[in-house]
């Protein structure tokens, strides 16, 4: 280790890693202060009893102000502040969630309740994480929305930028598979199958401050496989999106769009001898 190209190597390492290290929320605590606030408003494994519900909240409002303290500058940013609004969004969440969960439970036949739902679906984990990291980015807070949702997508395989824009309610099917883009915008009563992806038309960094991906209005399906591109492109409120369509244009509401790729199958007649 005397090659002064490995201690200069080193050096550079060590600075690099420090400013990141110093600009990033641990990943392990942000994990562990999502699931603690998930568990506190869908409980599973423990039911606390009602006196200590503003204690054990309490608790995740301190760890949220000390994974922002650990990497954000209280000098430039009110923490507090932020953590603050957050909390008053709290009620809010909940409920739009418990309406994710009423859509899911009655578009989807083989649920057999709410809760089963709330406990044991991809989908509406991916919803929760979403609306979470959507209020925290709409609070400005940087890189914790994006280690949550990365968090949710390795979970669950759903990728849900938080910036993109997702009214209530909203179902999400199975969900493998399914990409929606940071400037996505999806209106009420919207369902989307899994492998469905909303994106852009194109990977350009000098499109950052654009609208790159689409609009789907109010009471639209989307099923499996389906890929809609690009930030003009407007499905209309009340449409059917099929399987496997690709769409780069807008439809109209009230549109029904199928692929018209055509299956054919022949059955041989049994020769007999």
């Amino acid at each position: 280790m005397d090659n002064p190209n490995i201690h200069n190597f080193i050096e550079i390492l060590h600075k690099t890693h420090k400013e990141e290290w110093e600009a990033t929320p641990k990943i392990h605590d942000s994990i562990v202060w999502l699931s603690d606030l998930f568990e506190f408003l869908f409980p599973n494994n423990r039911l606390h009893r009602q006196s200590t519900y503003e204690g054990v909240l309490k608790k995740n409002q301190i760890d949220l102000e000390n994974i922002l303290l650990s990497y954000l500058d209280p000098a430039s940013i009110d923490i507090g502040a932020k953590v603050y609004d957050f909390y008053i969004s709290l009620e809010k969440i909940y409920l739009d969630l418990r309406a994710d969960a009423t859509k899911i439970y009655e578009n989807d036949p083989a649920a057999t309740s709410i809760h089963e739902v709330i406990v044991s679906y991809p989908g509406f984990y991916a919803i929760a994480v979403y609306r979470i990291a959507n209020t925290l980015s709409k609070l400005e807070i940087p890189i914790l929305p994006r280690i949550i949702s990365e968090h949710a997508h390795g979970k669950t395989g759903v990728d849900i930028h938080p910036n993109a824009q997702i009214d209530v309610p909203f179902f999400i099917d199975h969900g493998t598979g399914i990409v929606i883009g940071a400037t996505s915008i999806i209106g009420k009563n919207v369902s989307i199958y899994q492998g469905v992806t909303l994106g852009a038309l194109q990977v350009n960094k000098e499109l950052a401050e654009t609208k790159r991906h689409p609009t789907v209005e109010d009471n639209v399906i989307i099923y499996a496989r389906t890929t809609i591109l690009g930030g003009k492109t407007v499905i209309g409120h009340n449409s059917i999106i099929g399987g496997s369509v690709f769409l780069t244009k807008s439809v109209s509401p009230y549109s029904h769009v199928f692929n018209t790729h055509q299956l054919r199958i022949d059955v041989k007649q049994e020769v007999l001898g």
